[in-house]
């Protein structure tokens, strides 16, 4: 049995092996409580009525997928049961959807970005795949030694005294991944361009470009609603910033000026 603590979340995870990088995020404190607790359980699939079946006296919900792998749980969330597990690069797919489910009830929401660490102030740098915002974040790194806290895979918590982004244990195809948090100060879309440029969003414009970079919990019956009500605060709180740029220094010294001038 491994406890690992993501972004102050409590994950038990048992019989199952995962990466290297899940050993930044381990604990040895055994008295904790767990927020959830997972395991892996093998039989014979072949003779088990997956429909409609109840595992055990506290599993509630069925979640197949590709008719192979099967997840269940409570209605808590709290025991989680995977079953017949093939292919172990689906378990982080599971993992996600597990903590994302603790996460938003938290006041959390998972933002598609790069996230920075520049003198104690957090950056998001948003957009599609192969947009730039790996190579943004190392930019940083190389002309302002930030920390690159994840590049590809962020959560976001609303807090009494701030935005707090969270590095986790998933980054997609980045190799960055740090275990730290740091508060957000600002998002910043980004956009290919010949010549650098920043101007700050509002209204529909800032809602909609920020928008299609959060990943909604929609399997959970109110996750919609809880991910919508904290990205609203989000856009209500923080500044966002579309930044027209080419890969180069001039591009962050430009971000610098017009954000903490």
């Amino acid at each position: 049995m491994c406890k690992y603590r993501v972004a102050d979340i409590i994950l038990q995870i048992e019989k199952i092996c995962l990466d290297e990088v899940w050993k930044k995020f381990s604990i040895f404190e055994r008295n904790l409580q767990a927020q959830a607790k997972i395991q892996t359980v093998y039989f014979n699939y072949e003779s088990y009525n997956i429909k409609g079946c109840v595992f055990s006296e506290n599993i509630k919900r069925c979640f197949t997928y590709d008719n192979m792998e099967v997840v269940f749980v409570d209605n808590s969330w709290t025991n989680i049961q995977i079953l017949f597990l093939q292919d172990m690069r689906r378990m982080n797919t599971f993992l996600i959807q597990i903590f994302y489910t603790h996460a938003v009830q938290r006041h959390m929401i998972q933002i598609h970005s790069s996230m920075i660490d520049y003198q104690g102030k957090g950056l998001l740098f948003l957009g599609p795949s192969g947009i730039g915002k790996t190579t943004m974040a190392e930019l940083w790194n190389k002309y302002r030694n930030a920390l690159i806290i994840n590049g590809d895979m962020n959560f976001v918590q609303e807090t009494e005294e701030c935005f707090l982004g969270w590095g986790t244990p998933w980054h997609g195809s980045s190799p960055y991944c740090e275990n730290a948090n740091v508060p957000v100060c600002a998002l910043i879309v980004l956009k290919q361009a010949q010549e650098n440029s920043i101007r700050r969003l509002e209204g529909f414009e800032k809602v909609q470009l920020v928008s299609n970079n959060i990943i909604y919990p929609t399997w959970l019956e109110n996750g919609m609603e809880l991910c919508l009500e904290t990205l609203d605060h989000l856009l209500s709180s923080l500044p966002v910033y579309e930044l027209s740029c080419r890969p180069d220094e001039d591009a962050v010294r430009l971000t610098e000026k017009t954000i903490f001038n």
